[in-house]
């Protein structure tokens, strides 16, 4: 199945058309609380509301003269409204519309994001399930360690993706939030009441207390959510990466029939998504980078941020949309192949229950520096010698005085070691419900 995209959906929000269209609601939002509030004549509001539109290219046109895209977006509306137009913008300040206008696309963004975070959560949690019981060896600095199953990586991950959901509902909190508290955060021409209102009207909580602008801490906790998740993408890529190597071959991304691995060696099946997963994972996190040095404005205000927040708010909330979506396509349709892992698994004949040989030779009265020594002189063997280590271990003289070949048997039984599987399983995703 082809993961749904919504790339147009999200390249829409951050075009100017609709960065004029967000003004221009916080614009008439403030025109209508004035003039509830008597600041300016309900007639003229009304009237404002009906002819303002939005005009891209005259915005261009004038901007080209008037180097400021706020006056330029003024001059534009006011060229429609006429006389009204000394009502429009009454009280406000760049900053008042521009921020406030970037919370309103934030939260579409953000939703957006969400959208595709939520079925991909879900993928993980079904094959997490589906792969609960599917034994696979796990590895620590790329070395057979212990077994582990194919479903508790996958659930690892899927509670890695619940605790980034938190993270970015907290972060959207944060973000989007409206600000009409004029040139130095004072509300020196229009009462903190006239922002509550807009704020309200807009669906947007309000700063308490800014200066000109929100300030950025904000922007920067929702970039680095936005690194953090992109990291765990890369992250889960770059395992698929590894499992898809020829040497293991215990899973690989999906291969479409008509697909070309390389231009010269038609054998290739190469991991490319999961490779450009990891590549674009990279730029979201030189976003964060960005993000935080964009909190140091100087004063109650500069734009030192502006010029960067139109790249990396832009790109970084658009990239994590596309990673999450090619993420999950990944997921969806990834080929496993449990037979190769047990495979895998087997290749040094029983060397990851050394942990459980070790443990079991203490438990009888052995020193652990010595329990260690015989167990790692049988390991040796399957390292240097390609050896198999249950026979290492049957055939050592000093493991045989005391432990019998059944209870050395009893050591070397998989289902022991994945005993708690199911426990672990629980533990996330609660008690497993009965078969309908």
């Amino acid at each position: 199945m082809i993961a749904r995209y919504t790339r147009k959906e999200m390249a829409a929000l951050w075009n100017d058309e609709n960065k004029f269209r967000s003004w221009l609601e916080v614009e008439l939002a403030v025109c209508d609380v004035l003039a509830e509030e008597g600041w300016i004549p309900e007639e003229a509001a009304r009237f404002i509301r009906k002819k303002a539109r939005i005009r891209a290219r005259r915005i261009s046109e004038l901007e080209v003269t008037l180097k400021h895209d706020v006056v330029a977006f003024t001059t534009s509306v006011g060229e429609q409204i006429g006389n009204d137009s000394r009502y429009f913008h009454f009280g406000l300040t760049s900053t008042d519309v521009v921020d406030t206008g970037q919370a309103l696309v934030l939260r579409q963004a953000i939703g957006l994001i969400f959208d595709e975070l939520e079925p991909l959560l879900e993928v993980l949690r079904q094959k997490a399930l589906q792969y609960r019981d599917t034994p696979v060896i796990g590895r620590t600095h790329g070395v057979h360690a212990e077994p582990t199953t194919f479903g508790l990586k996958l659930l690892v991950w899927y509670q890695e993706l619940q605790r980034h959901l938190g993270r970015l509902a907290q972060a959207r909190d944060a973000v989007v939030c409206g600000k009409i508290s004029g040139a130095v955060g004072t509300f020196a021409h229009l009462p903190p009441e006239i922002e509550e209102k807009t704020c309200r009207r807009l669906g947007l909580p309000y700063a308490l207390v800014s200066t000109q602008t929100l300030q950025r801490d904000r922007h920067a906790e929702l970039m680095s959510v936005l690194a953090n998740i992109a990291a765990s993408f890369e992250k889960w890529a770059t395992e698929i990466r590894h499992l898809q190597r020829t040497e293991v071959r215990e899973a690989n991304e999906p291969f479409g029939s008509g697909q070309k691995g390389s231009s010269a060696m038609p054998h290739k099946r190469n991991p490319i998504t999961c490779e450009q997963i990891c590549g674009l994972a990279r730029v979201v996190r030189s976003f964060a980078l960005t993000a935080f040095e964009n909190v140091a404005l100087w004063h109650e205000r500069d734009i030192s941020h502006s010029s960067a927040e139109r790249v990396i708010l832009a790109d970084g909330t658009t990239l994590v949309h596309y990673l999450a979506g090619r993420m999950r396509w990944v997921l969806e349709n990834l080929n496993v192949f449990p037979e190769r892992m047990l495979e895998n698994l087997n290749a040094t004949g029983g060397l990851f229950f050394s942990g459980t040989l070790l443990l079991e030779l203490a438990r009888r009265g052995i020193s652990r520096e010595e329990a260690y020594g015989w167990v790692q002189r049988c390991s040796a063997r399957v390292w240097d010698e390609g050896a198999d280590f249950r026979k290492a271990v049957l055939a050592d003289p000093n493991i045989r005085q005391v432990l019998s070949r059944k209870e050395i048997s009893r050591l070397f039984e998989l289902k022991h070691a994945l005993r708690h599987v199911p426990a672990i399983f629980e533990r996330v995703l609660g008690p497993e419900k009965p078969a309908a």
